[in-house]
């Protein structure tokens, strides 16, 4: 019996990250459009092996993001630091260049939120985008994440500072 969890909605399917997935997540964490504003990257099949295991810990729950009938891989997207006491988690999200602006990144967050809070109980989900990805800050102010300020630069990215939009949604 199948234990995997597996989302769906009218249009994607989210079903949990196996390592099998590797090529796919490299082909995404190693294209420049999509490491643009992404706190990882990688150069090779064998680096991308650190990710796989960051998905498999207990306090990430991440998800492939594929057509409905699981042939085409969109990208990945989930929660990060899953917090039981707090009842908080981190959401992330990449695509892949061909499936930008096909409404596939709200589809697949407002899933992913729906998920966190009915079925993790969380209370609170953030979002931490950096302050220059309009499109990201767009997707979340579409699925009622409202922005509660900017951490200006803290972070450095390609030898220069960066500053990061902090989201929040909170359970209904």
């Amino acid at each position: 019996m199948n234990n995997k969890i597996e989302l769906k909605t009218k249009k994607i399917l989210l079903r949990e990250i196996e390592y099998s997935d590797i090529k796919n997540v490299y082909k995404g964490l190693s294209d420049s459009k999509v490491i643009k504003h992404y706190g990882v990257s990688f150069h090779s099949l064998e680096e991308t092996k650190e990710q796989m295991e960051w998905f498999a810990k207990e306090e990430q729950k991440w998800f492939a993001i594929c057509s409905l009938d699981n042939e085409e891989f969109y990208g990945a997207g989930g929660l990060n630091d899953i917090s039981k006491m707090h009842k908080k988690a981190e959401i992330g999200l990449w695509l892949l260049p061909d499936y930008w602006g096909k409404g596939i990144m709200k589809e697949a967050m407002e899933i992913i939120c729906n998920f966190g809070f009915e079925k993790l109980n969380l209370h609170r989900i953030e979002g931490f985008v950096d302050s220059e990805n309009v499109k990201c800050k767009k997707a979340m102010s579409k699925i009622d994440f409202e922005l509660e300020g900017t951490m200006r630069d803290c972070e450095i990215k390609n030898d220069k500072y960066v500053s990061v939009d902090i989201y929040s949604r909170l359970k209904k």
